[in-house]
């Protein structure tokens, strides 16, 4: 039996998410093409029969604007130097620039097998493929490059197959029914944040937080779930709430769609938005909100 934990670590919107969800078969993380889509760090456990996969799913590598952003930059530094394996995840349809280079290389440095998952295949020229592991090569990066496509599944058992291998032996860490270390009550607010990340252009999807004040499974099986979208601004309030309510309808009723798919059942949903200025800067109103 091989087992063991494996950081998932890359810039924003590389993928990571997506490729998790994936590997394990269940949806773990939320995704959106924003950057900043995932804050926390969200383990997704892939068990077979003769080894298990702890991903550590890590917020994006994004340059620092807030003590938020600052919290979510711990989290991937701390998660990377206490696993057994990192999984770098590079857009490959992006293309490979000096910052590119210089942050595998960062990683490659800490002396922990790596490999480097070389994704959205699907949507590129597979001739531009050896130019970038070329370019990998160039650099002094001897790490093994696998490319992949989530969307399409390509390649995603080769890579499966080949962070098993640099495995330690050992027992399973998790039981066998276990897929995230997440509860629902953390899923159920980061499918509203999806839906607000995919609805809401610009910058107040970023400045957006959920707040689950209840979360209750009734005699009958429905869900009463009540909560709050916690935004920074007055405007963005509005924006939120739309003309006579009918966006933040939309947006609830949307989210919801997807929480009874999580959840297996029927769904009673209650939004409310309220403002808490700049709440991304201050560490009092982060901790309250569960950004510790």
């Amino acid at each position: 039996m091989r087992s063991g934990t494996v950081a998932v670590i890359g810039k924003a919107n590389a993928g990571k998410s997506t490729l998790v969800n994936v590997m394990v078969g269940e949806k773990i993380a939320i995704v959106s093409p924003k950057p900043q889509t995932t804050r926390d760090r969200i383990l997704g456990v892939l068990t077979r029969e003769d080894h298990q996969i702890v991903f550590a799913d890590t917020p994006g590598i994004y340059r620092h604007r807030n003590e938020l952003t600052d919290r979510m930059m711990r989290a991937t530094e701390e998660t990377s130097k206490d696993v057994d394996v990192i999984l770098y995840v590079h857009d490959g349809h992006a293309g490979v620039s000096e910052e590119d280079l210089s942050l595998i290389k960062k990683y490659a440095a800490l002396g922990i097998p790596m490999l480097i998952a070389y994704t959205k295949t699907d949507i590129m020229p597979k001739e531009k493929i050896p130019l970038d592991a070329k370019k990998f090569y160039e650099a002094g990066i001897g790490t093994d490059i696998i490319p992949v496509s989530a969307r399409k599944g390509r390649n995603i058992a080769l890579l499966e197959r080949e962070i098993v291998k640099l495995l330690p032996e050992q027992d399973k860490l998790f039981p066998d029914d276990v897929v995230s270390d997440k509860s629902e009550r953390f899923m159920i607010a980061e499918l509203m944040r999806e839906k607000i990340l995919l609805r809401y252009e610009k910058e107040i999807p970023h400045g957006v937080a959920i707040v689950v004040n209840t979360f209750e499974e009734q005699e009958n099986g429905t869900y009463r779930i009540d909560l709050d979208i916690v935004c920074e601004k007055r405007n963005h309030k509005a924006i939120l709430i739309g003309k006579q309510g009918k966006t933040l309808k939309e947006t609830a009723a949307f989210a919801r769609q997807d929480m009874e798919k999580f959840l297996g059942a029927k769904v009673f949903l209650t939004v409310y938005v309220k403002v808490r200025e700049d709440w991304r800067d201050r560490a009092t109103v982060l901790k309250e909100l569960g950004y510790v």
